[in-house]
């Protein structure tokens, strides 16, 4: 087992899914911690349903060898169905893009003043940028910011659990019920985990198309799920804390950030930019090489168009388009989530292999 390799891919692995779930507090906000103490529960059942199916995601990407998540939804689903899954994932991660943008936007007008118009322009160079790197980079710089942020995280809560001015549950008082899209802790914990799917289903497929050795997938898939399931209970109890104040603002986070430091909050915003930077590198890579080959004239051009359209529809605001599009991302990745545990099962039952080219182990 090549260590290296594993923490590369379980790196990637979290920076993709916490950048769309996770990066700025407003994801755990909406879906967990408005539930209040039953939050902690809520986070620990979607996290183990997201690392199962994102195993089986990798696994299938990695046995198929696909160059996009085509082929894997089409021997899911059919052509039929999986061709309008296909085209429905398309316009749900390009829709994800823009909203990691307008956050990205908002975190630096919160952080630094700096105009949120001005934040998104810079974010959209630097992703533009990021897409024409070989993809053994691209995959390097997206598991960048994971330890940096385990590192943070872990300083933040140590810090708001020692000076915490209200207990959890006297912090779960400010919880807003209302919030969560369907204000039952387990149903917010399916919805959220769909939404994880929805955004890394493509990506993560392709990952584990891309890597050399099948333990890195299958084990690598674990760890990733282990970072996402520390930081996750990390960040929704801290936010409990700090709920009367973090309740009101677009990106919580940063309350608790800054609590412990200024100079450290600012140093967190930047962490926030890399997350969101790494969800939509991903989603817009997967996206462009649906359509296109990979650094073709067609794949620069489709680059700037989906920029430049990002950019306008960034403008419609951070919080609102959260609330309308996250529950629907997730509703149709809990069907892609369906699809892949109805393959493990029928692969169980039938006790032989279901791919078309591997006879490898679960």
């Amino acid at each position: 087992m090549n260590i290296k390799e594993l923490l590369k891919f379980a790196f990637a692995y979290c920076g993709i899914v916490i950048g769309a779930g996770f990066a700025t507090g407003q994801e755990i906000m909406q879906f967990f911690t408005n539930n209040g103490m039953a939050s902690f529960i809520s986070i620990i059942f979607s996290v183990l349903i997201m690392t199962f199916i994102f195993r089986q995601i990798a696994k299938v990407g990695y046995l198929y060898d696909v160059e996009s998540h085509e082929l894997p939804l089409n021997k899911l689903f059919g052509n039929v169905f999986g061709r309008i899954l296909d085209y429905l994932l398309i316009f749900f991660m390009f829709v994800t893009s823009f909203i990691m943008l307008a956050g990205g936007g908002s975190n630096l007008n919160e952080s630094f003043g700096m105009p949120t118009w001005v934040g998104t322009i810079v974010l959209i160079v630097l992703v533009s940028i990021t897409l024409m790197l070989d993809f053994d980079k691209i995959i390097n710089l997206l598991g960048i910011a994971t330890p940096i942020l385990l590192i943070m995280v872990t300083i933040m809560s140590i810090y708001a659990f020692s000076t915490a001015d209200m207990t959890l549950s006297e912090g779960a008082t400010y919880a807003d019920s209302t919030v969560p899209p369907w204000n039952n802790w387990w149903i917010d914990a399916i919805v959220y985990a769909g939404l994880m799917f929805g955004v890394g289903f493509s990506f993560i497929t392709i990952m584990g198309s891309d890597t050399r050795l099948y333990e890195v997938v299958k084990r690598g898939s674990l760890l990733g799920g282990f970072f996402v399931l520390i930081l996750l209970l990390l960040v929704n109890g801290s936010l409990l804390l700090n709920m009367d104040s973090a309740v009101t603002k677009d990106v919580p986070a940063l309350v608790v950030a800054n609590a412990v430091h200024p100079t450290f909050g600012s140093i967190y915003s930047i962490v926030i930019i890399v997350l969101i930077y790494n969800t939509v590198v991903a989603l817009m890579y997967a996206v462009l090489v649906r359509f296109t080959r990979f650094r073709s004239k067609q794949y620069v051009i489709l680059l700037v168009v989906l920029m430049i359209v990002s950019f306008f529809l960034t403008r419609i605001g951070f919080v609102t388009l959260i609330n309308i599009f996250y529950p629907l991302y997730g509703y149709l990745g809990i069907i892609i989530a369906i699809g892949y545990f109805v393959l493990w099962v029928r692969k169980k039952v039938q006790r032989s292999p279901y791919y078309d080219n591997t006879n490898s182990e679960e």
